[in-house]
Protein backbone atom coordinates (compact mmCIF):
# COMPACT_ATOMS: atom_id res chain seq x y z
CA UNK A 1 0.00 0.00 0.00
CA UNK A 2 1.51 3.33 -0.98
CA UNK A 3 1.53 6.25 1.40
CA UNK A 4 -0.84 9.15 0.89
CA UNK A 5 0.66 12.65 0.55
CA UNK A 6 -0.69 15.49 2.68
CA UNK A 7 0.35 19.08 1.86
CA UNK A 8 -0.29 22.12 4.07
CA UNK A 9 -3.18 20.47 5.91
CA UNK A 10 -4.28 21.15 9.48
CA UNK A 11 -5.20 18.19 11.68
CA UNK A 12 -6.96 19.28 14.86
CA UNK A 13 -8.33 17.39 17.88
CA UNK A 14 -7.75 13.95 16.33
CA UNK A 15 -7.07 10.98 18.57
CA UNK A 16 -4.92 8.78 16.34
CA UNK A 17 -4.50 6.42 19.31
CA UNK A 18 -8.19 5.44 18.98
CA UNK A 19 -8.66 6.10 15.27
CA UNK A 20 -5.46 4.42 14.11
CA UNK A 21 -2.68 5.79 11.95
CA UNK A 22 -1.65 4.64 8.50
CA UNK A 23 1.82 5.34 7.12
CA UNK A 24 1.65 8.65 5.25
CA UNK A 25 3.79 11.54 4.04
CA UNK A 26 3.14 15.00 5.49
CA UNK A 27 4.65 18.23 4.19
CA UNK A 28 3.95 21.64 5.72
CA UNK A 29 1.18 20.20 7.91
CA UNK A 30 0.09 21.31 11.37
CA UNK A 31 -1.14 18.97 14.10
CA UNK A 32 -3.01 20.67 16.97
CA UNK A 33 -4.24 18.91 20.10
CA UNK A 34 -3.79 15.49 18.51
CA UNK A 35 -2.92 12.26 20.31
CA UNK A 36 -0.34 9.88 18.88
CA UNK A 37 0.31 8.23 22.24
CA UNK A 38 1.75 4.71 22.00
CA UNK A 39 1.18 4.34 18.25
CA UNK A 40 3.71 3.30 15.63
CA UNK A 41 4.57 5.93 13.01
CA UNK A 42 6.70 3.37 11.15
CA UNK A 43 8.22 4.78 7.93
CA UNK A 44 6.02 7.89 7.93
CA UNK A 45 7.59 11.08 6.62
CA UNK A 46 7.09 14.50 8.21
CA UNK A 47 8.69 17.52 6.55
CA UNK A 48 8.35 21.15 7.71
CA UNK A 49 5.47 20.22 10.04
CA UNK A 50 4.35 21.63 13.40
CA UNK A 51 3.02 19.69 16.37
CA UNK A 52 1.22 21.98 18.83
CA UNK A 53 -0.12 20.72 22.17
CA UNK A 54 -0.01 17.10 21.00
CA UNK A 55 0.52 13.93 23.04
CA UNK A 56 3.21 11.75 21.47
CA UNK A 57 4.15 9.84 24.62
CA UNK A 58 5.69 6.43 23.95
CA UNK A 59 5.18 6.85 20.20
CA UNK A 60 7.35 4.51 18.14
CA UNK A 61 9.44 6.22 15.47
CA UNK A 62 10.98 3.28 13.60
CA UNK A 63 12.39 4.64 10.34
CA UNK A 64 10.19 7.76 10.71
CA UNK A 65 11.54 10.86 8.96
CA UNK A 66 11.43 14.12 10.91
CA UNK A 67 12.74 16.98 8.78
CA UNK A 68 12.50 20.59 10.01
CA UNK A 69 9.85 19.79 12.60
CA UNK A 70 8.63 22.14 15.34
CA UNK A 71 7.23 20.69 18.54
CA UNK A 72 5.50 23.19 20.82
CA UNK A 73 3.92 22.44 24.19
CA UNK A 74 3.89 18.70 23.43
CA UNK A 75 3.94 15.74 25.80
CA UNK A 76 6.65 13.43 24.46
CA UNK A 77 7.53 11.10 27.33
CA UNK A 78 9.55 7.98 26.60
CA UNK A 79 10.23 8.49 22.88
CA UNK A 80 13.28 6.78 21.35
CA UNK A 81 14.46 9.28 18.73
CA UNK A 82 17.43 7.07 17.86
CA UNK A 83 15.09 4.88 15.79
CA UNK A 84 14.15 7.79 13.50
CA UNK A 85 15.53 7.94 10.01
CA UNK A 86 18.78 9.86 10.62
CA UNK A 87 18.82 11.40 7.13
CA UNK A 88 18.02 15.13 7.47
CA UNK A 89 16.70 14.61 11.03
CA UNK A 90 16.06 18.11 12.38
CA UNK A 91 13.63 19.37 15.00
CA UNK A 92 13.12 22.10 17.57
CA UNK A 93 11.32 21.75 20.90
CA UNK A 94 9.61 24.55 22.84
CA UNK A 95 7.90 23.99 26.21
CA UNK A 96 7.84 20.23 25.66
CA UNK A 97 7.77 17.43 28.23
CA UNK A 98 10.48 15.02 26.99
CA UNK A 99 11.22 13.10 30.20
CA UNK A 100 12.55 9.56 29.84
CA UNK A 101 13.12 10.01 26.10
CA UNK A 102 16.29 8.93 24.34
CA UNK A 103 18.55 10.61 21.81
CA UNK A 104 21.16 7.82 21.97
CA UNK A 105 23.80 8.45 19.27
CA UNK A 106 21.58 11.05 17.56
CA UNK A 107 23.10 13.89 15.60
CA UNK A 108 21.51 16.99 17.13
CA UNK A 109 23.75 19.73 15.74
CA UNK A 110 22.19 23.14 16.24
CA UNK A 111 18.96 21.66 17.64
CA UNK A 112 16.98 24.04 19.83
CA UNK A 113 15.36 23.03 23.10
CA UNK A 114 13.70 25.88 25.00
CA UNK A 115 11.80 25.67 28.31
CA UNK A 116 11.67 21.89 28.05
CA UNK A 117 11.57 19.24 30.74
CA UNK A 118 14.45 16.92 29.83
CA UNK A 119 14.52 14.93 33.07
CA UNK A 120 16.11 11.50 32.74
CA UNK A 121 16.69 12.00 28.98
CA UNK A 122 19.48 9.86 27.50
CA UNK A 123 22.01 11.87 25.49
CA UNK A 124 24.61 9.05 25.49
CA UNK A 125 26.98 9.45 22.51
CA UNK A 126 24.72 12.16 21.04
CA UNK A 127 26.24 14.99 19.02
CA UNK A 128 24.87 18.26 20.44
CA UNK A 129 27.40 20.53 18.74
CA UNK A 130 26.12 24.13 18.78
CA UNK A 131 22.79 23.00 20.24
CA UNK A 132 20.80 25.35 22.47
CA UNK A 133 19.25 24.10 25.69
CA UNK A 134 17.59 27.26 27.00
CA UNK A 135 15.79 27.20 30.35
CA UNK A 136 15.67 23.39 30.31
CA UNK A 137 15.51 21.10 33.34
CA UNK A 138 18.13 18.36 32.90
CA UNK A 139 17.66 16.51 36.22
CA UNK A 140 18.99 13.00 35.82
CA UNK A 141 19.79 13.47 32.13
CA UNK A 142 22.54 11.15 30.95
CA UNK A 143 25.59 12.69 29.28
CA UNK A 144 28.07 9.91 28.47
CA UNK A 145 30.58 10.44 25.65
CA UNK A 146 28.31 13.26 24.47
CA UNK A 147 29.60 16.00 22.18
CA UNK A 148 28.59 19.36 23.63
CA UNK A 149 31.15 21.52 21.81
CA UNK A 150 29.91 25.11 21.47
CA UNK A 151 26.52 24.09 22.92
CA UNK A 152 24.66 26.71 24.93
CA UNK A 153 23.57 25.46 28.35
CA UNK A 154 23.92 28.89 29.96
CA UNK A 155 20.31 28.90 31.18
CA UNK A 156 19.87 25.12 31.58
CA UNK A 157 19.76 23.75 35.11
CA UNK A 158 19.98 20.61 37.27
CA UNK A 159 22.49 18.88 35.00
CA UNK A 160 25.40 16.64 35.90
CA UNK A 161 28.04 16.48 33.18
CA UNK A 162 31.42 14.83 33.64
CA UNK A 163 33.97 16.93 31.69
CA UNK A 164 36.36 13.96 31.59
CA UNK A 165 34.10 11.74 29.47
CA UNK A 166 32.18 14.38 27.47
CA UNK A 167 33.45 16.87 24.91
CA UNK A 168 32.53 20.32 26.23
CA UNK A 169 35.04 22.61 24.49
CA UNK A 170 33.62 26.13 24.04
CA UNK A 171 30.26 25.13 25.55
CA UNK A 172 28.48 27.80 27.59
CA UNK A 173 27.45 27.12 31.18
CA UNK A 174 26.02 29.35 33.91
CA UNK A 175 28.27 30.12 36.87
CA UNK A 176 25.39 29.27 39.20
CA UNK A 177 25.13 25.76 37.72
CA UNK A 178 28.88 25.11 37.67
CA UNK A 179 28.46 22.50 40.41
CA UNK A 180 26.87 20.26 37.75
CA UNK A 181 30.29 19.99 36.09
CA UNK A 182 32.11 19.34 39.36
CA UNK A 183 29.72 16.95 41.11
CA UNK A 184 31.85 13.86 40.36
CA UNK A 185 34.70 15.32 42.41
CA UNK A 186 32.60 15.34 45.60
CA UNK A 187 33.76 18.83 46.51
CA UNK A 188 31.85 21.53 48.34
CA UNK A 189 31.27 24.78 46.48
CA UNK A 190 30.50 27.80 48.68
Amino acid sequence: MSAKMHYDEVFENINFTERGFVMNDFEGCTFKNCSFSQIDLYSSNFSECQFISCDLSNTKLSNTSLRDIKFENCKMIGIHFEYCNAFLFNASFHECQLSFSSFFKCKLNQFKFSKCNLQEVDFTEADLKKAELKDCDLSGAIFDRTILEAADLSTAYNYTINPEINRIRKAKFSGTELHGLLRKYDIEIV
